[in-house]
């Protein structure tokens, strides 16, 4: 990691740890910056302004605006993901077993944010694939951005299938626990571990590692940034009015109840709900949506 030169004062916020940010400016030149005052309004991928005192340190005096914001929200906790992102990557696995709502949450979150999504399948090189196959298939009959690679085993044909995707755009990757996001990590940013070794070096931490994202500049354009593992995806910042929007076979039939405000629950003449009696929206994405509209009401 080199120095910032004196006559920066635009950087990007690439990683958190405590009341210490690193940034880096579009060069790629980074260093450690601390924040004037109130610390919580910064996370990875926002663009700051810098000041930089007469020892070099430096401080980040404001963020600017963002173009996007993703989070997820547990109960009244809301955990702020990444900032100006244009698209969210959503790695699952057929092993060691993945958990539907987590995609369907995750996708929900992107479209509340306005940015895209992609689904990725990945260990397709597995034996057990038919759930999570049929999975895959059914996001892309939604109309979603769908994508089946082997990281591990077929580590340049899954490259060379990502990177048209993630070429000139900065791409959160998410994923629960076992999935393979590291590997995709690693794939992509081929000194990733590296760089973060460097980065616990630098500011002395040992064996520390952050509990946020990290943003990585991939080396064809764009960037990559890694989000911490977690399994469960919180919604409650969302607004539930919006929510049979995002789901796009809600979406095709909901102008067609009886009632222009129906939240396709117990409502008469809902054409959500005569759909889902023709097979037409599946009964477990039935079942999802009321599980959400329930904790969004609560």
């Amino acid at each position: 990691m080199r120095a910032v030169t004196d006559d920066a004062t635009t950087a990007r916020v690439t990683a958190g740890f405590g009341r210490h940010f690193v940034v880096e400016d579009t060069s790629g030149v980074g260093r450690v910056a601390t924040r004037r005052g109130k610390r919580g309004d910064i996370t990875v991928g926002d663009q700051v302004q810098l000041t930089l005192g007469a020892s070099g340190q430096a401080v980040i005096e404001a963020a600017l605006p963002r173009a996007s914001v993703l989070m997820r929200a547990e109960g009244t906790r809301e955990k702020t993901l990444a900032a100006n992102i244009d698209q969210i990557a959503i790695v699952f696995a057929a092993r060691p077993g993945f958990n539907p709502h987590f995609v369907w949450r995750a996708l929900l979150a992107a479209h509340g944010a306005h940015i895209g999504a992609l689904a990725i399948l990945n260990k397709n090189d597995l034996p057990d694939l038919a759930e999570a196959s049929a999975f895959l298939a059914q996001l892309a009959a939604l109309g979603h951005t769908t994508l089946a690679i082997s990281a591990k085993l077929g580590a340049d044909q899954a490259k060379g299938a990502l990177l048209p995707f993630l070429r000139d755009r900065n791409t959160l990757l998410v994923g629960q626990s076992g999935m393979g996001k590291s590997t995709l990590l690693n794939l992509l940013v081929p000194d990733a571990g590296a760089r973060t070794q460097e980065l616990s070096l630098r500011l002395n931490l040992g064996k520390q590692t952050t509990s946020s994202s990290r943003w990585f500049r991939l080396p064809e354009g764009g960037g990559l940034v890694d989000s911490p593992g977690f399994q469960s995806f919180g919604l409650r910042h969302l607004d539930q009015r919006a929510l049979a929007a995002a789901l796009p076979e809600f979406a095709r039939v909901a102008g067609q109840c009886r009632f222009l405000d129906c939240q396709h629950l117990e409502e008469p003449d809902c054409a959500v709900r005569a759909a889902l009696e023709r097979r037409e929206v599946d009964p477990a994405r039935y079942a999802f949506y009321r599980q959400l509209m329930t904790e969004l009401r609560g």
